[in-house]
């Protein structure tokens, strides 16, 4: 019969999930709801993510080139274009059954 002992390589997964499981166990809980916290206790991003004073100097090109600007744009309205040709046949056949529908419930009103 088989036995429960873990194989050899992968005793150490159980270790490694065991010291996964005590690093997250008090320390790290997210704050209950009845607990309050003060904006001093929020950290800013710039004081996670550091900024480089090299990357500060460097102006960030802000506007596309108009070529790029103008091809992105067409681009765009053919993927808009062909996503409305795949939706059409769709919306037409709901609004023929709804207007059916709808079309009953109002001769089924009217009938003498």
């Amino acid at each position: 019969m088989d036995s429960l002992k873990p194989k050899p390589e992968t005793a150490h997964l159980l270790d490694d999930l065991q010291s996964i499981r005590d690093l997250l166990e008090e320390d790290l809980l997210p704050p209950l709801l009845t607990e309050t916290l003060s904006a001093d206790d929020i950290p800013l991003l710039s004081e996670i993510v550091p900024l480089d004073d090299e990357e500060e100097d460097e102006p960030h090109p802000t506007a596309l080139p108009l070529r790029l600007k103008q091809s992105l744009h067409t681009e765009a309205q053919l993927i808009l274009q062909e996503v409305v040709d795949d939706f059409v046949p769709q919306i037409e056949a709901e609004l023929k059954r709804r207007l059916e529908a709808r079309l009953e419930r109002l001769l089924a009103l009217h009938k003498p």
